[in-house]
């Protein structure tokens, strides 16, 4: 991707999560919407916008069921979303926006759950296994 082609996805981000934060107030988008990245074609005609959607009532950040709706309600506003920003863009067109969940972000932060969770279990183990060793040392 070309220098041009970045700096207008890294715009069209930046756009994007002030336009959804602000002016989107669908009932149905109820989590917190970030925008991971945007890719735009190389024409200009598409732009591909990844997202993640951090729900309040859900557990599992893995469920790309679980966000279908949101997407839904966001693919539906891609007109509005883009209308809006077609006044902010110095382009002659603006592109089509395409909504997707970002897959990558979701797994990037199960992983580290587990991480953390096998940390936190290491680290009780060793505590565990220090105190049991200064009681025998105590008690010798």
């Amino acid at each position: 991707m070309n220098q041009r082609l970045q700096r207008l996805g890294d715009q069209i981000q930046r756009e994007l999560a002030v336009l959804i934060r602000d002016d989107v107030n669908d009932p149905r988008l109820t989590g917190f919407v970030t925008i991971s990245s945007v890719k735009v074609s190389s024409d200009l005609g598409y732009a591909d916008v990844y997202v993640t959607i951090m729900e309040p009532e859900l557990n599992d950040a893995m469920s790309k069921h679980s966000h279908e709706e949101s997407l839904k309600v966001l693919n539906k506003a891609a007109g509005f979303l883009r209308t809006e920003l077609s006044h902010s863009l110095k382009t002659r067109t603006t592109p089509r926006l395409r909504f997707h969940y970002d897959e990558v972000t979701a797994r990037g932060n199960y992983m580290m759950d587990l991480i953390n969770k096998a940390v936190t279990k290491t680290e009780q183990t060793s505590a565990d296994d220090d105190a049991d060793r200064l009681d025998s040392e105590d008690r010798s």
